[in-house]
C-alpha cells in the first residue's frame, strides 16, 4: 500500500501540545507536512497557560528532521482563530488541514453546573472550532481545496451522566462539521467529525490518585491514544473522499456513527394527529426498522414528499 503523505501541505492541529493533538501533529510532520503546533497550554480544565508546552513538540519535530512552528494563541476568541490562521499563512503560505483538537472537560452533577462551567467548555470546543475553522475556511475556499477533521465524543452524540457542558460542546462540532462538509464540497472540501476513547490527561486528571484497579488499568491500556492517529490522519489526507461522515475510535476499533430516520408513521393525508394517535402509535414512532440515513436536512422533506405523492418538480 502506497504510504500516505503530505509534502508541501500545511496543517494546523489546535490543542497540539498534549495527549492525542500532539501524537496527530507528529504523525503529520513525520510524513512530510509543515505543521503549525496550537496549544495555549492550560490545564484540562482550562486554568493557566505555558506556551512551552507547543514549543515542546516543535522541538521534537524538528529534532526528526520534521517542520513546525508554535502558536500560543487561545482559541476562544475570533482574533485569536484569525492569528492562528495568519501564524500559518505567514509562515508556510497555506492552509491545508485544520484538525480541531483543542478542549477541556470537567465532571460535574448536571444540577451543579456553574454557568461560568458551561461558557468556558462551550466557548473552547465549539467556538474555538467554528473561530478558527472561519479563516482556515475562507483560505481553502481560494486554494480549491482543504480537509477539517474536528475531534468530538461519544459524550457528544450519546450522552454521559456528569458532563453536560462538554457533551453539549462536542455535540455541536457534529452540526458544525455536517454544515462546512455541505458548502465546502463544492471546493474540494472535506470535513469529518472523530469520536475517540484514547488515553490521555482528560482520563487521568479525574482519577483520586491511589492504585488504578486492574480492570481499569486493562482498559485505559486498550485504548492506547496512539490508536486513533491512523484515522485523523487519514481522513486529513487527500486521499480521503470521505464527507460529512463521523467516525468514532475506541480500542482499536472504528465504525460510522449516524443519524437517521426510521421509517415511522405517516398519519392520513390531511387528517391532524392527536397526541392519543401518538400514544397508540409509539411503537412505530420509536422503531429504528426502514431507517435512512440523510445526507442533509432536506433529504428528510424529500422522503416525506415522496410518500405523500407531492410532485417536487412543481415547486421548481
Amino acid at each position: 500500500m502506497t504510504e500516505l503523505r503530505f509534502d508541501g501541505q500545511v496543517a494546523i492541529v489546535t490543542g497540539g501540545g498534549r495527549g492525542l493533538g500532539r501524537l496527530y501533529a507528529m504523525d503529520l510532520a513525520r510524513r512530510g507536512a509543515s505543521v503549525l503546533v496550537n496549544d495555549l497550554g492550560g490545564s484540562s480544565r482550562g486554568d493557566g497557560a505555558d506556551a512551552s508546552v507547543a514549543d515542546l513538540v516543535v522541538a521534537e519535530i524538528r529534532a526528526e528532521g520534521g517542520i513546525a512552528a508554535a502558536s500560543g494563541d487561545s482559541v476562544g476568541t475570533p482574533e485569536g482563530g484569525q492569528a492562528i490562521v495568519d501564524a500559518a499563512l505567514e509562515r508556510f503560505g497555506r492552509v491545508d488541514i485544520v484538525i480541531n483538537n483543542a478542549g477541556i472537560i470537567a465532571f460535574t452533577p448536571f444540577d451543579q453546573v456553574a454557568p461560568d462551567e458551561w461558557h468556558k467548555t462551550l466557548n473552547v470546543h465549539l467556538d474555538g472550532s467554528f473561530h478558527v475553522s472561519q479563516p482556515a475556511f475562507r483560505q481553502m475556499k481560494k486554494q480549491d481545496y482543504g480537509r477539517f477533521v474536528f475531534i468530538s465524543s461519544t459524550f457528544g452524540a450519546f450522552g454521559q451522566m456528569g458532563a453536560a457542558s462538554y457533551a453539549t460542546a462536542k455535540a455541536g462540532l457534529l452540526g458544525l462539521s455536517n454544515v462546512i462538509a455541505l458548502e465546502g464540497a463544492a471546493h474540494g472540501i472535506r470535513s469529518n467529525v472523530v469520536l475517540p476513547v484514547g488515553f490521555s490527561r482528560m482520563v487521568t486528571d479525574q482519577e483520586s490518585g491511589g492504585p488504578v484497579p486492574p480492570g481499569r488499568q486493562a482498559f485505559y491500556d486498550a485504548i492506547r491514544p496512539e490508536l486513533i492517529t491512523p484515522l485523523v490522519v487519514f481522513l486529513a489526507s487527500r486521499d480521503c473522499a470521505l464527507n460529512h461522515r463521523a467516525i468514532a475510535a475506541c480500542a482499536g476499533r472504528y465504525s460510522r456513527v449516524f443519524s437517521g430516520y426510521g421509517e415511522g408513521w405517516l398519519s392520513e393525508a390531511g387528517s391532524t394527529p392527536s397526541a392519543e394517535d401518538m400514544a397508540a402509535r409509539i411503537a412505530q414512532l420509536d422503531s429504528t426498522d426502514g431507517f435512512f440515513v440523510p445526507e442533509s436536512s432536506v433529504d428528510e422533506t424529500i422522503a416525506v414528499c415522496r410518500q405523500r405523492g407531492i410532485d417536487l418538480s412543481q415547486m421548481q
